[in-house]
């Protein structure tokens, strides 16, 4: 890990979550992290926890939808070398009925989702294309397998990003480069919580952030894309066709666990 990946990796959406579990495998292997998060309560626990494993870590309270992110990320990381990039900063913060929504609000689920992604998977790209190593792990949604009402435009920047997984991991294998979109399904996080999601349906697969953090490292050389969970067969299925029966499908299935409106 440390000679493929080290000496430092940067986790955006590091505080909490599959995100926490993340920065605690990589300091178990040997890896200084970067944690950039939003909420300063989360960012400074995770922050100490890890520090205490031995490693270095530094942090950023950053919004990643703020204009021109890139600037202060570069300020905590210009003077590092970073062999690996975690993208698990992207979040459903707005759900609404899209013709009657708000349009920033919109805008700002693709902004995070998308913009911030890209900025961050350019800027540590070039310097791992350079290097001739690293990785790059973009964590997904299931989500983004099938359109979703309510939201509509969370499932298209989900999709949006596994297309792009593959695409450039076709561009950066050749450089000594890994990229994998990791998928989640049902993950018990905070944020899953805060949403209110029903977590306790029989039946309901729901995956752990440590085993998710776990299986996205065991697999970051297997991309462009690794579904976790054990939700292969579901990404298969939501792939598949006709779409509308398979949508309206899995719109029923969703409208289980999603709070009651």
């Amino acid at each position: 890990m440390i000679e493929k990946y080290g000496p430092w990796a940067v986790i955006a959406g590091g505080s909490e979550g599959v995100g926490s579990a993340f920065a605690h495998r990589l300091a178990d292997a040997g890896i200084n992290v970067v944690l950039i998060a939003r909420k300063p309560g989360p960012l400074k626990d995770t922050a100490e926890a890890v520090r205490a494993k031995g490693v270095q870590v530094r942090t950023i309270e950053l919004d990643l939808i703020a204009p021109d992110p890139l600037t202060a990320i570069r300020e905590v990381t210009d003077d590092l070398e970073v062999g690996l990039l975690i993208f698990n900063a992207g979040a459903n913060s707005y759900g609404h009925e899209f013709v009657t929504g708000d349009l920033a609000a919109f805008q700002n689920v693709i902004d995070l989702n998308i913009t911030a992604q890209l900025a961050l998977t350019h800027h540590f790209g070039a310097l791992m294309k350079d290097r001739g190593r690293g990785g790059i792990m973009l964590v997904g949604s299931l989500s983004g397998y099938m359109g979703h009402a309510q939201i509509s435009v969370y499932a298209a920047v989900k999709a949006f990003g596994r297309i792009f997984a593959e695409g450039l991991w076709l561009e950066m294998r050749e450089h000594g480069v890994d990229v994998l979109e990791l998928v989640l399904g049902v993950t018990r996080t905070p944020a899953m919580a805060r949403a209110g999601l029903d977590m306790d349906i029989p039946g309901l697969l729901v995956a752990e952030p440590d085993d998710v953090a776990r299986e996205g490292l065991e697999h970051l050389a297997d991309g462009p894309v690794w579904v976790a969970g054990g939700n292969y067969e579901t990404a298969q299925k939501r792939s598949g066709f006709p779409r509308d029966r398979k949508v309206a499908a899995a719109h029923a299935a969703m409208a289980q666990i999603l709070p009651k409106r």
